[in-house]
């Protein structure tokens, strides 16, 4: 069944309202910032010996933050609304200073995973952070649209990209890597790789490698086995290509349900989003249902989405 996207007064109502609080919190956060400089400056409090006193930062500079914060803010609600989405998506954390050790899922190892240091097979980084992971595959959609609601609404996702699928625009795929995503590799071909000899398994992936080198200027560090299929070989072909990761998914979204890896069917901090570069010939409605599909459900839940590479 095809989704059609109607105009949501209530979706519209929801959103605009919980902009109102908001404004207000930006306002309070530049006056308590003013007022504890102030409180400083007047009661004479010196630092440890060598130190100057604190010094409250002038008035206007506060105000000026806290207009920036605001407008940042209602800009944002201000592209979900114009993309139709039920809330405001939450804003990431920043990145972590010490990045999580990324280790093979239990289960998920091969043979010589830790004695060869393979690239390890991952469906969740370890992370206490609220946040998801939006990771998308193949290349098969090309929606302009996709791209503008993406960098409106200012949503981080991370590309694999099979050749075969991308070879008849590469240029919409540099116009994604232009608004700083980051293209990773998923084959040339998207084969059953397990079925694969070591040597042809190198071919699909080293030939990848150099198919984004050439086209977009970098040589991948991600890898992802298409279908979520692979062996030591696949891994061993992998890491000779220079892949250091091989990350797969806990959930997937379509422009209309979820599938879920684990049986109590809920997000966890860390989980692996996949999706795929589909539309409506394929799952019954465009990349922007999916999208909303996907910020729907994890605000919601109090996730943001941050970046993969960050955590990497």
């Amino acid at each position: 069944m095809r989704v059609v996207v109607q105009n949501d007064k209530s979706r519209s109502f929801r959103v605009k309202r919980s902009a109102i609080g908001v404004r207000g919190a930006f306002t309070a956060l530049a006056v308590a910032a003013l007022v504890s400089g102030c409180a400083q400056e007047t009661s004479g409090a010196r630092g440890a010996s060598g130190q100057q006193p604190l010094q409250a930062p002038p008035a206007r500079a506060l105000d000026s933050y806290a207009s920036e914060l605001r407008a940042a803010y209602e800009a944002r609600v201000a592209a979900a609304e114009r993309w139709n989405l039920k809330e405001v998506p939450l804003t990431p954390p920043p990145p972590p200073a010490e990045k999580p050790v990324i280790a093979p899922r239990a289960g998920f190892e091969v043979t010589g995973q830790e004695e060869e240091d393979l690239p390890p097979v991952f469906t969740t980084v370890p992370t206490e952070d609220k946040v998801v992971f939006l990771t998308i595959d193949d290349g098969a959609e090309k929606d302009p649209q996709f791209l503008r609601m993406m960098s409106d609404l200012k949503i981080p996702y991370t590309a694999f990209l099979s050749d075969y699928l991308i070879r008849d625009d590469y240029g919409y795929f540099g116009r994604m890597r232009d608004r700083g995503v980051t293209l990773n590799n998923h084959t040339l071909n998207h084969p059953y790789l397990p079925g694969l000899s070591y040597a042809e398994q190198r071919r699909e992936i080293c030939g990848m490698q150099d198919v984004i080198e050439e086209r977009y200027g970098t040589r991948p560090v991600l890898f992802r086995p298409p279908y979520g299929n692979y062996n030591g070989d696949t891994l061993r072909a992998a890491k000779s290509c220079g892949i250091k990761y091989a990350p797969i998914w806990n959930e997937e979204v379509f422009a209309d349900h979820w599938d879920y890896r684990e049986s109590d069917r809920r997000l966890r901090p860390g989980d692996i989003v996949l999706t795929h570069f589909r539309g409506p010939g394929d799952w019954g409605g465009t990349m922007r249902d999916m999208v909303r599909e996907f910020l729907d459900k994890v605000t919601a839940e109090g996730y943001a989405v941050a970046r993969l590479e960050d955590y990497l």
